[in-house]
């Protein structure tokens, strides 16, 4: 049975279990109190809901399953993996590694059915036979386990259904236990992006040094792939990158902080409530424009008015600028700070407005002085929210600031950021053995930093300037 026919087997069995769950405590129920009738001794009360009997049936007929279902299918293919390396002749087992990963995966696929087996060497053929026939004894021993398992937990809680039984505080617990278990998840996929990302890039410093790459201000990742090749630097000073990266999130951050803060301003203290019903949809539909219609944007209409602008003026203008791509960024990520900004205010409880109000404070002195501090925690973190953004761009800054790393902090030149480097290094077939795609980890790693720094520094802004109120 596939894993998909597995799992809707058991949501079946489940939906059954809660059925008969709930219809056990109703027999029981009917069966005490006609018991009790004849003597005049009034029946015990239920301490749940019948739903709460069904829902504890139906949950331990599908958790414990499901679980024990997703571990065996994570670790099959390397439990078959490891069976077919162990049954292999020795002579094939005494391959060089590559070689014997090419006779593992023409196996596989062959067993998948991409290829003829009267086409293929015998021992290709013997191999994914052996494939096969593990692969049917996997799915029959999970299909019992899991089935097995899911039946013998819901008749034992079946058998155990009585009155005195608190069906609720199990639910619950049960409820507590997966909300848990989901906070946890993202806390481990966290921890895992990070130690992978560690790893890469410590593989990556043992190549180039870590002064190098941090304080390095030439950047050409083409490394040679054999002597005295022409045209391969292979340098990987990242200054470059992270000046580009900069340059273009501060130009982005120009346009959209004051722009969006303005905005929720005046949605929410000035707007009437028909103009906000309209301004601010029309706002957040930006937040819903996909990043290349963006950069088209950005490269055929902002491009050319910021060359011709600024050429008038008697400066030198890349057709590709920073100044280009951080104004169509900014546009872009001005939802995020507007929409953010405008929640937080509206927050603030009317009765400090009314307050300031009364001592005689103007509404613009009232908005500056108590509604601005009161809020500023959530104005903080919608702007983070907008950096986080755009230092994460990378489509419009391909399309409107190019691909070159200039060290320059003239918005007017074209420069290159951290994000687009990591997808031109990790674009079509790469070895994950050299430094030219080791180094997008060890970018990665560095813009982690960064926003992690962001995030330090926002909540020491927050805490400084942060108004409490009674």
């Amino acid at each position: 049975m596939t894993l998909n026919a597995l799992m809707l087997m058991l949501v079946l069995l489940s939906v059954v279990a809660f059925y008969l769950g709930r219809n056990r405590i109703n027999a029981r129920v009917s069966a005490i109190a006609s018991a009790t009738a004849s003597t005049g001794v009034s029946a015990p009360r239920l301490s749940s809901l019948p739903l709460y009997y069904g829902l504890l049936t139906s949950l331990w007929c599908l958790l414990p399953a499901t679980l024990v279902l997703l571990l065996w299918s994570l670790a099959d293919d390397y439990v078959i993996s490891a069976l077919l390396r162990a049954s292999l002749p020795a002579a094939q087992q005494q391959l060089p590694e590559s070689e014997l990963n090419l006779l593992l995966s023409a196996a596989q696929n062959l067993a998948a059915g991409q290829g003829l087996f009267g086409h293929q060497q015998p021992e290709v053929v013997a191999l994914a036979e052996q494939i096969k026939t593990y692969t049917g004894i996997n799915r029959l021993a999970k299909t019992v386990l899991v089935l097995v398992l899911a039946i013998s937990a819901a008749v034992l809680v079946w058998a155990k259904i009585s009155p005195r039984l608190n069906a609720r505080r199990d639910v619950e617990k049960l409820f507590q236990w997966a909300v848990l278990a989901s906070a946890s998840i993202a806390i481990f996929i966290t921890i895992g992006i990070v130690f992978s990302v560690v790893i890469e890039s410590l593989r990556f410093f043992a190549k180039v040094p870590l002064l190098d790459f941090l304080f390095g201000l030439h950047w050409s990742p083409q490394t040679a792939l054999y002597e005295d090749q022409v045209g391969s630097s292979g340098s990987f000073g990242a200054v470059p990158l992270f000046a580009g990266t900069l340059l273009v999130s501060a130009v982005a951050m120009l346009v959209a902080v004051p722009t969006g803060l303005m905005a929720a301003i005046y949605l929410s203290e000035y707007a009437s409530p028909r103009a906000r019903n309209i301004v601010k949809p029309m706002l957040e539909v930006l937040a819903g424009i996909p990043t290349v219609v963006y950069g088209f944007f950005a490269a055929l209409t902002v491009a050319p008015v910021v060359s011709k602008l600024f050429t008038g003026l008697g400066l030198d203008v890349s057709s590709e600028s920073a100044l280009a791509a951080g104004f169509v960024m900014g546009i872009m990520i001005i939802p995020f700070v507007s929409s953010l900004s405008d929640d937080v205010i509206t927050a603030v409880p009317k009765s400090l407005r009314q307050g300031a109000l009364a001592l005689g404070a103007t509404p613009s002195e009232t908005i500056k002085s108590v509604v601005i501090p009161a809020a500023l925690p959530g104005i903080v973190g919608g702007i983070l929210l907008a950096v986080s953004r755009a230092i994460g761009e990378t489509m419009i800054v391909v399309m409107a600031a190019g691909l070159a790393a200039n060290l320059t902090l003239n918005p007017l030149e074209s420069v290159t950021t951290v994000t687009v480097q990591i997808v031109t290094l990790l674009v079509g077939d790469q070895e994950f053995d050299s430094a030219k795609t080791l180094a997008a980890f060890a970018l990665g790693l560095a813009l982690f930093f960064i926003t992690l720094s962001l995030n330090f520094f926002a909540l020491h802004i927050v805490k400084k300037y942060r108004e409490h109120y009674e």
